[in-house]
């Protein structure tokens, strides 16, 4: 009789299974901040060699797919800096006159049946948000300053149109869709490993978005400009 009271499973433990799968926290959403960091660790891995373009470009692809956290973490488990925190925005070169201190993080440029754009001598901070509705927005970074170098551009259209003009100088990358609409990225790689990065992500409904390179235009080192004035 003993045998058989010790033989018979406790229906306790049932319960305790279930509260243990329900103890399991639910998966963390990524944020932007999380995507950024990510981005910049991919960057750095570009920059020292640790990753080739046509491997920077599939984890940047997948940095801006992915929903949770989880899904982050193992696109960097495999380099230096991974875990690492993010690391402060850097401040604006003193050796180039004339510009604004105070470097922009993020901006928003918004055409509802009118039209936006961005050109000429500007700072491009690290994101830059772009929608159109029955609009259109142009983005011209031909003359533009990087500070960083990866920028990542989000772009939205719903009967509406949204061009990115690069110069032909940096690397250039996108991911998105069009739903009887257009998404076109023409494709750059740099042949200059420290060059800029531009990512654009669309979505277009019933519009159009496009991102290539402007002929003719170039990123100028104003470094050497600035030098070659002091020296003479």
């Amino acid at each position: 009789m003993d045998l058989e009271k010790h033989a018979q499973p406790d229906p306790a433990e049932p319960a305790k299974a279930d509260l243990a799968k329900h103890a399991e926290p639910p998966a963390l959403r990524a944020s932007d901040a999380d995507r950024d960091r990510i981005a910049d660790i991919l960057r750095d891995a570009l920059a020292e060699g640790r990753l080739d373009a046509a491997e920077h470009s599939e984890r940047i692809d997948a940095v801006y797919r992915a929903k949770t956290v989880g899904e982050l973490e193992p696109l960097v488990q495999d380099l230096p800096a991974a875990g690492a925190r993010p690391r402060p925005s850097a401040a604006p070169d003193p050796r180039v006159p004339g510009e604004s201190d105070v470097p922009v993080d993020a901006e928003n440029l918004v055409a509802v049946f009118s039209a936006s754009t961005r050109k000429g001598r500007w700072r491009i901070g690290k994101r830059t948000n772009a929608f159109s509705l029955f609009g259109s927005v142009e983005i011209d970074l031909t003359e533009a300053l990087f500070e960083q170098r990866l920028t990542v551009i989000n772009a939205t259209a719903i009967f509406g149109n949204v061009e990115v003009r690069v110069p032909e100088n940096l690397s250039l990358r996108g991911s998105g869709t069009g739903i009887f609409g257009n998404f076109e990225v023409h494709t750059l790689e740099a042949e200059d490993p420290e060059a800029p990065v531009v990512v654009v992500n669309g979505y277009s409904v019933f519009g159009n978005i496009e991102a290539k390179p402007k002929r003719g235009k170039r990123i100028a080192d104003l470094h050497d400009r600035l030098r070659k004035r002091l020296e003479s």
